[in-house]
């Protein structure tokens, strides 16, 4: 779906890299052609803003399931789809097939499944999953335990130059766990594991990814202890990328208390000193990508006791209005939020898009970020309505979003 006439969005506050600047985006053959003070050429299609944001839409990073209804509603016009589907995305014909998925609404950009069937053993066939549209191989839901394996891995994607996104816990020590060790977990009487489970799978995959060169994403990094060690990475120069989701920097583990399983997610809630360890390094810069973690989740996989659901939230819907918190909240301003959002992303990817700039791909969103609403389970775009942040009031919404150039 080709952009037919070129269109010009005005009375806007354009967000850039540079900051948030009142002016007009004009957008032609689905590219940014120019922004500023800009104003509508003859023949073209005209948007008035009425002084709200303009800016990228959001990338995803890290999605469960192609949810289209979903992410119209939360602003992403870009998703990268983990492996982790039925069968797991370990050969050329699976990723061909899913990087045309999305079209023409959204783009869809795989992971290749670093693994046979994700089974951590065997290496997939990454060169020729990175012709037929991988953007980046990943581990998929688990770690990779074997050291071995787990070199070889980052030594093939720096050859080929692509990101390899991991699943940051330990397997040896979280096991069936559904909870973060410590005093909710026992007085609630759950299976749990240790938060060092995270820092040391972090520890080997840093030490892994700075001997072979390769560039790694920890696609959630949740505790004080193995943020500690990507920040010491970082200013070491290796070429270390962390990502997080809302719930872990919205909720702590005193979220499960009611044994709700929309709670129940991987890795689980952590305790509340964890919680805010995120927050500030989300304004210090040491995580780099904010992420929705989208994986609804039906009654037959939540209505059930808490270790035995299984873990995952909708997370799309909701991505951007929870971020909007850390704007108010002072953590980050809201070209920051977008970097998180939408450029970093982008980045990893290797995609054009993520930034209000002259040349890239028009993935555009129009932003309310006052607009309040009521996260309302019953009520989501989503396939399912697993979300933790049910009932929760909040603020922001996607008023109109643009894929090249053309409305969804």
């Amino acid at each position: 779906m080709k952009q037919v006439r070129p269109l010009t969005i005005t009375g806007g506050k354009l967000v850039t890299p540079g900051g948030v600047h009142a002016g007009s985006v004009r957008i032609a053959d689905g590219r940014i052609a120019a922004l500023g003070d800009v104003a509508p050429q003859e023949g073209d299609e005209t948007l008035d803003a009425k002084g709200k944001l303009v800016a990228p839409a959001l990338i995803d990073f890290g999605v469960f399931a192609i949810d289209k209804p979903a992410f119209r509603f939360g602003g992403v016009a870009r998703a990268a789809l983990m492996p982790d589907q039925n069968p797991a995305l370990d050969l050329p014909s699976r990723v061909s097939f899913i990087a045309k998925s999305g079209k023409p609404d959204l783009w869809v950009h795989p992971f290749a499944a670093a693994t046979r069937d994700l089974g951590g053993a065997e290496l997939a066939e990454i060169a020729l999953m990175k012709d037929a549209g991988a953007r980046g191989v990943a581990t998929g839901r688990r770690w990779i335990a074997d050291s071995g394996v787990m070199l070889r891995l980052l030594q093939y994607a720096a050859m080929l130059d692509l990101v390899v996104v991991t699943h940051a816990e330990d397997g040896g020590l979280v096991g069936s766990a559904a909870a973060t060790a410590g005093e909710i977990a026992t007085r609630l009487g759950l299976p749990s594991a240790p938060a060092e489970a995270e820092a040391l799978a972090v520890a080997r995959d840093i030490a892994l990814a700075e001997l072979s060169g390769a560039r790694l994403h920890l696609r959630q990094v949740t505790t004080r202890a193995a943020l500690d060690l990507v920040g010491a990475a970082k200013r070491r120069g290796v070429a270390v990328t962390a990502g997080v989701t809302p719930a872990h920097f919205m909720l702590s583990d005193l979220a499960t208390g009611d044994f709700r399983t929309f709670a129940r997610l991987s890795p689980p809630l952590r305790c509340e000193d964890d919680r805010k360890a995120v927050i500030e390094a989300i304004g210090d810069g040491m995580i780099d990508v904010i992420a929705s973690g989208h994986d609804p989740r039906g009654p037959e996989d939540k209505r059930l006791p808490f270790a035995d659901a299984e873990p995952g939230m909708a997370g799309a819907e909701t991505l951007l209005a929870m971020t909007l918190t850390l704007v108010r909240d002072g953590v980050i301003d809201l070209p920051r939020a977008f970097d998180l959002l939408a450029a970093a992303p982008a980045r990893l990817l290797g995609v054009d898009a993520g930034v209000l700039q002259e040349g890239c791909e028009a993935d555009v969103a129009l932003i309310d970020p006052e607009k309040p609403w009521v996260v309302d389970s019953r009520k989501m775009e989503a396939t399912a309505g697993n979300t933790p942040f049910d009932g929760q009031p909040t603020q922001g919404r996607i008023l109109a979003l643009f894929k090249g150039g053309v409305a969804l």
